[in-house]
């Protein structure tokens, strides 16, 4: 069992949705660009993110969990869908801390009370990412 103290919205078993812009915001990437976002963050924070959902199956979404109302600060770009204040009826799932949270998992762990991933950093690597893919292509 972790000794962490868990957020109130962090569910005692399996998951549970949560409305978004109450607890938190949420910016949601597709498979591989939000793997890729989830390493540079890793890397760039010393292993400590914050809370990061992630869908292991399906489309393969990850969440990056972002204090309440932070996400109107940034304008997002095509391909970062963000679910915050501005956003009408938007659910995020939570996987619980332990247990079978299946399809749902926490990608570096469950976050402690008043833990988030930092926003301004998230916003300017998934810009980063977006732009490289831009790149990319052309």
């Amino acid at each position: 069992m972790t000794n962490k103290k868990l957020p109130e919205w962090v569910p005692v078993a399996g998951h549970q949705l949560h409305l978004t812009g109450i607890h938190f915001d949420a910016i949601r990437l597709k498979g591989v660009r939000g793997e890729a976002v989830v390493h540079h963050l890793i890397s760039l924070t010393a292993g400590e993110p914050g809370p990061v959902v992630r869908e292991i199956a399906g489309a393969r979404w990850t969440y990056f969990l972002i204090p309440p109302g932070s996400s109107k600060e940034f304008d997002w770009p095509p391909g970062a869908t963000c679910f915050g204040p501005a956003a009408r009826d938007h659910w995020v799932g939570i996987p619980a801390a332990e247990g079978n949270t299946y399809p749902l998992s926490w990608r570096c762990g469950s976050p402690e009370e008043g833990e988030y991933v930092d926003p301004e950093l998230l916003y300017g690597l998934v810009r980063a990412q977006l732009a490289w893919e831009a790149d990319s292509d052309g």
